[in-house]
Formats: structure tokens, sequence, C-alpha cells
């Protein structure tokens, strides 16, 4: 009789711990999280010691931007490699970038290979949010002992928050809200008909 009884408590503790499978996260926090990548596009340009940056140049430079389709959230800069900065081509290219609403950032990020002296090289960082895994429907049963989320859980308010969050880069450093004014949030607005009147 005592053998009995403890190979069914033996058995109903192997079927419970088969049905705890649901997951381990008993918070209201969810364990799918936005992850932002950020890549890096860049190319070479013929520097001018006059212009900045050679005529010929600025033209394939001003094409690449539009195949690029630059806009909000993207950071361009200018990596000089071993040479010297260049007033007048940072002042081309802050021109340039200004037409579609980007501000220029002062520091390049490495990217691979050198930069050929005379040739500078134009760097546009884009970032993108998604949410890995998701959705998740590894889970098809009902049984929940241990009282946790379904793995599916956040997926589709974080996936949300990801497509519409503007510029992704603000879910790893958010806003200084002493930068803000009552004008940040017109800014794209502004940008976008101003560059649809062509630039008025």
């Amino acid at each position: 009789m005592m053998k009995t009884k403890f190979l069914i408590a033996a058995s109903l503790s192997i079927v419970l711990a088969g049905c705890s499978s649901m997951g381990a996260n008993t918070s209201v926090y969810s364990v799918n999280q936005p992850v932002v990548e950020r890549t890096n596009y860049a190319i070479d340009v013929n520097g001018d010691p006059t212009y900045g940056i050679a005529g010929s140049e600025k033209v394939r430079l001003g094409e690449w931007l539009d195949a690029m389709k630059l806009g909000y959230g993207d950071r361009v800069a200018i990596d000089f490699g071993d040479g010297y900065a260049n007033a007048a081509a940072t002042q081309t290219v802050a021109e340039m970038t200004a037409e579609f609403g980007v501000i220029m950032n002062d520091t390049a990020p490495l990217t691979a290979g050198r930069v050929t002296p005379g040739t500078y090289r134009i760097v546009v960082t884009r970032s993108s949010a998604s949410v890995p895994n998701c959705p998740n429907w590894s889970k098809t049963d009902d049984r929940n002992y241990n009282n946790s989320n379904h793995p599916n859980y956040g997926c589709a308010i974080n996936s949300n928050m990801a497509a519409m969050i503007a510029d992704p880069e603000d879910f790893v450093r958010g806003r200084n809200n002493e930068k803000l004014d009552s004008n940040s949030g017109t800014r794209a607005v502004s940008a976008q008909r101003a560059k649809t009147n062509g630039g008025k």
C-alpha cells in the first residue's frame, strides 16, 4: 500500500512539472521588449580644397541621400580620416541634410576600411526597433499552475510601440525635457512642409 502511494505521488509531481512550461514570468512586466539595432551606411566623396566637395561629387552625394530616403531619426556625420576637418565640406553636407530635416552630428561612428586621403566619408546612421521572437505562440494549452504570463505577453503592445516611435533611439536614451520647447512637436511637420513647398 505504501508503495502504491509513493508511485501516485511521484507520477503527480511529474505531471505538475510538465504543466509549468507556461513560463517563469509571474510579474506584470513583459520579457518581450523592443530591441534597437543601428546600421551605418557610408559613401566616400572626393574633397575640394576650395569648395569642400567637388561639384560632380556633390551631385552624386545628393542622389545617394535621395536613394537613402533620409529622414527623421537618421544621423549624419563626416569622417575626415587622418586629415583635418574641412569647414567648407561640413557646411555643404549640413545644407544638403537640412533639406531633409536632418541635423548633422559632430562625431562620425567607426566604419570598416580606411578613409583614403583626399576623400571624405559621409556616414548615415539609421536605427530600427523590433521585438524579437514575437508573436510567440509556443504555448498551445491553458494549463498554468504557477500563474505565469503567456510567452506572447507584451508582444502586441511593444511591437506597436516599436513601429510607432519615430526615433528608435528614444528607446535607448529617451529625451531630455530641458531641451524641449513648445515647437518640438511641430519640427518634423514643418520640415516636411518646407520640403514639399520647395523650401518655403
